[in-house]
């Protein structure tokens, strides 16, 4: 940390969590480190610091941008694992996507193979032939680099061989398996370090002002005192439309809530070496006859009757017995909060990734004590990145990274960084431009590419 006697920095960053520092970093590899990263918390300790740590190429439509800006993201983070001895952890145990719908096995299909088409790897169908290729399950720990493409499995047998604590429902399974997870934490640690040997600096404050002087970033004002700097680059997550705003800049991002369960899993209903487990269909929830009465007298009768969401997913967390559960159930239990969450959350996240998993419903008698956490995703309608220049010469935006920031921070500001100094653009990167809001045809067609988090 510098104090508030540091006057000029070539590029100053708003925010200091992992999109920030993936920026100060990706500027500093580049031979530009005079970067000054200013944020009123320590680095790394608001939004980024609730991730659920997750990274995954499953990508589907309605084009490949996402598919390919996160692909680079990931093969970033495997160059730097492989660099750092591990340092971060990051497995490739995969996404293992879960069904009763044989229905979803053909668009699962679909997809994959359009994701095939654009570098995602293979696709190989199980579906109980003699001709079937062999599935190979992940290990639980580092990068098997032969593990890429898709697998899907549509027969029981096989589903019942290697995930046998799935439901018996379940008639398909989808493992994507450029997937998996590492420590957020210890990321953000490796890639802060090395901007910092590169030459970037960190500043504890609170950005107040912009001044954009003859139409171009001049200074950043920062509790009081003025930091003259040829580039903005705005990277404050949850805060990025409000500094935008100091621009006269309006970004179409809002924020939504998600929060995140753990607890002690000593029944093990969750193996420890499973993959992330997404379950893929709608559900009521499995209350019993009182259970229901009650919460229709509660004036819940939607949570109590109604068919909920798809998407309650987890994984096994740490070396120990926890893990970790979440589900955007909808607004049938009420708003949620991350500052005072529901203390029906836990109970509902439970009883909705119990269809997946039935060792769980044991708990319903006895609830394990939970912690629950949570952040805001930053997004825009249609769930994709800002990335680029914005309206004001010298000013950038890398944010709405919404539920991926821990996966597409490193391709995001690579990105970033092609922009500011002017390198080669992928082909992607007009997908992530602020100015794509501007064009009547694109705005016509938010509706059809809002993207799922999952």
């Amino acid at each position: 940390m510098i104090r508030l006697g540091t006057p000029a920095a070539r590029t100053v960053v708003v925010g200091a969590g992992i999109a920030g520092v993936a920026v100060a970093d990706a500027l500093a590899a580049r031979g530009d480190g005079d970067v000054l990263l200013v944020d009123e918390r320590a680095p790394l300790t608001l939004t980024s610091a609730m991730s659920t740590e997750c990274y995954r190429d499953w990508w589907p439509g309605p084009d490949p941008a996402m598919a390919l800006l996160v692909g680079r993201s990931i093969d970033l983070l495997e160059r730097l694992s492989a660099a750092t001895a591990g340092a971060f952890h990051m497995n490739r145990r995969g996404y293992l996507y879960a069904t009763a719908d044989p229905a979803r096995a053909g668009r699962w299909e679909r997809e994959a193979r359009e994701l095939a088409a654009h570098g995602g790897g293979p696709l190989r169908v199980h579906r109980g032939s003699p001709d079937d290729p062999a599935y190979v399950p992940s290990p639980p720990r580092g990068i098997d680099p032969a593990l890429r493409g898709f697998d899907l499995i549509t027969d029981r047998a096989v589903i019942a061989r290697h995930f046998p604590y799935l439901s018996s429902a379940a008639v398909a399974v989808l493992h994507a398996r450029r997937c998996g997870w590492l420590s957020a934490q210890q990321l953000g640690t490796v890639l802060l370090e090395r901007a910092r040997a590169g030459g970037a600096r960190v500043l504890r404050g609170r950005a107040d002002a912009i001044e954009a002087g003859r139409g171009r970033v001049q200074r950043v004002h920062v509790g009081g005192e003025a930091v003259a700097c040829e580039r903005l680059v705005i990277a404050a997550g949850p805060g990025t439309r409000n500094v935008a705003r100091m621009l006269g800049v309006e970004l179409p991002i809002d924020l939504e809530p998600h929060l995140k369960v753990a607890f002690r899993d000593t029944l093990g209903a969750v193996p420890r070496d499973a993959p992330f487990l997404v379950w893929s269909d709608p559900q009521r929830l499995p209350w019993d006859d009182a259970e229901r009465a009650e919460l229709r007298v509660a004036g819940l009768g939607e949570l109590a009757d109604g068919t909920l969401r798809h998407g309650p997913h987890g994984r096994p967390e740490g070396g120990g017995d926890s893990v970790v559960m979440l589900w955007s159930y909808g607004d049938a239990a009420g708003p949620v909060s991350c500052d005072r969450p529901d203390p029906r959350t836990s109970e509902i996240v439970l009883r909705g990734w119990s269809a997946m998993l039935p060792a769980l419903r044991p708990y319903f008698a006895r609830l394990p004590r939970p912690r629950i956490d949570g952040g805001y995703y930053a997004r825009t309608p249609e769930n994709r990145p800002l990335i680029g220049p914005l309206p004001v010469e010298g000013a950038y935006v890398v944010g709405a990274l919404s539920g991926f920031g821990i996966m597409a921070a490193c391709g995001a500001a690579d990105l970033a960084a092609r922009h500011i100094l002017g390198e080669e653009l992928p082909p992607y990167a007009e997908a992530f431009l602020f100015g794509r809001y501007a064009d009547p045809a694109y705005r016509a067609r938010l509706p059809e590419m809002v993207t799922g988090q999952l």
